[in-house]
């Protein structure tokens, strides 16, 4: 006997109904129209808008052509543009030089040209937010041999910061005159300030005039043998950049920096009340061997107290996890600047960033050291990075060089500054920071002087001993 497949009388579910993609042919084509109808609508466009956002592939290639011939001060128009597309099977297909003709006829004022390309954008992003989440399903739903639940998680996540950051995943070519302006508003950011500085301070003086603070997008490795102070110097460095914050808010709601920064600082070596244990110390003044082990007075307390509730509120975010890897480390950065704010990323260090151990040493640190400069240039923001020097550096008895580097000759290559922290032995007070490499400016030495008390690094008391000035005719 035959079986009779039974009915399916449930009512349609979202998976039985075809879905549209989320696209307006009609938007696309009336902002088309209405920049050929007036190439001057065309700058009343938000910079967010490229080709790649239209969703008719003719559409996109005719957009770009038009921004091509407008960028290059020539006139947009359909009879130059037909010359162009002469050979598209598609521009044929919509009816070619007719096509362009209607679009400029039927074309709505060139005041309503943001509308359309707000609304072409929306559209775009809702189209990735589809494709992403059918991605993100897939995976759960069928798994994945090399990625668990949390990974999926960071990966699904970094796609959507990517998304929310620039509109799309992949940014591709950026136009020199888009550069040149980022270029010029920098220098013009830099010339605002008092003294020049272009970046964010380091607040040691003779460190910001050798290096012009810290630059966005710029992976510095600070890099010194075990127990020389590379910890207290990055934490002395994000500190100040926290506790010297402040913002303006915009017409749009955002904050923007205006000095100092927020700061996230990844402890890989130090647990958060062991850092935060060293910068009590260093602001209210009291030695952190003695707050470690209880021996201060009613009148020493009083001042870490006091300095407790003077620092609480700084913007200096730390997290301690440990063998963290480094798509973890990515995605803590990223959902803290998409929600609090970002502006220094500081790393302690980089030889305790996770691997899955398939890779030998050098490999890892190849991989690693190239990825933090990725991460850098994608979060527009320096990051700081701690690094060993190898043995071969103490056992020269003289300073590091940029050959000490350990397990990785790729750290040099994708640094944009070196930094080589030198002291003649632990107990030494005189210090300096070598300027090994800078990729935008001179290499030098910068002398500074280290309190081991208050695990602070600062410029030295007394300056250019080699020269007095004359008194009373007496040097």
């Amino acid at each position: 006997m035959a079986l009779v497949p039974a009915l399916d009388l449930r009512p349609p579910s979202n998976d039985d109904v075809v879905q549209t993609v989320p696209a307006s042919l009609e938007a696309e084509q009336a902002l088309i129209g209405a920049i050929l109808y007036d190439n001057a609508a065309f700058e009343r466009l938000s910079d967010n808008l490229q080709a790649r956002h239209f969703h008719e592939p003719f559409h996109q290639r005719l957009y770009g052509a038009i921004e091509a011939l407008i960028r290059k001060g020539q006139l947009a128009d359909p009879i130059l543009l037909a010359e162009q597309f002469l050979r598209d099977p598609a521009f044929e297909e919509l009816g070619g030089l007719r096509y362009l003709a209607d679009l400029v006829n039927r074309a709505p004022p060139a005041a309503n040209a943001p509308d359309y390309g707000r609304a072409i954008y929306d559209l775009a992003l809702r189209r990735d937010l589809i494709r992403i989440g059918g991605e993100i399903t897939a995976t759960a739903h069928h798994g994945d041999n090399e990625l668990d639940a949390r990974e999926q998680i960071e990966a699904a996540e970094q796609q959507l910061y990517a998304l929310a950051e620039t509109g799309g995943v992949s940014q591709g070519f950026v136009n020199f005159a888009d550069a040149l302006r980022g270029a010029v508003a920098m220098a013009a950011e830099a010339h605002s300030r008092d003294g020049g500085l272009a970046g964010l301070s380091t607040g040691l003086i003779d460190l910001d005039q050798k290096i012009g603070g810290l630059h966005p997008s710029d992976l510095v490795i600070i890099a010194a043998r075990p127990s020389m102070g590379k910890s207290s110097l990055a934490a002395n460095i994000g500190f100040d950049a926290a506790r010297n914050y402040a913002y303006e808010v915009q017409p749009n709601g955002a904050k923007k920096t205006v000095r100092g920064g927020v700061v996230a600082f990844f402890s890989l070596e130090m647990s958060a009340d062991q850092l935060a244990m060293r910068l009590l110390a260093e602001v209210s003044g009291v030695s952190g061997d003695r707050l470690r082990k209880g021996e201060i007075d009613a009148m020493e307390f009083g001042r870490v107290r006091d300095a407790a509730i003077e620092i609480q509120d700084a913007p200096f975010y730390i997290d301690d996890t440990g063998g963290i890897t480094l798509a973890k480390l990515t995605a803590r950065a990223r959902r803290l600047k998409r929600t609090v704010g970002l502006d220094l990323l500081i790393i302690d260090y980089l030889g305790l960033i996770h691997s899955d151990g398939r890779q030998s040493l050098y490999e890892r640190t190849t991989a690693i050291s190239r990825e933090l400069k990725q991460l850098a240039v994608e979060l527009k923001r320096p990051i700081l990075c701690l690094a060993q020097l190898n043995r071969a550096a103490a056992q020269s008895g003289g300073a590091p060089t940029l050959e000490h580097l350990r397990d990785s000759g790729a750290i040099e290559q994708d640094a944009d500054n070196v930094w080589l922290l030198h002291r003649e032995s632990r107990d030494a007070a005189e210090a300096s920071v070598i300027v090994a490499k800078q990729r935008q400016g001179a290499v030098g030495s910068i002398d500074l002087e280290f309190d081991a008390e208050r695990m602070r690094f600062d410029v030295p008391r007394v300056r250019y001993t080699a020269w007095q000035p004359l008194v009373n005719g007496v040097s």
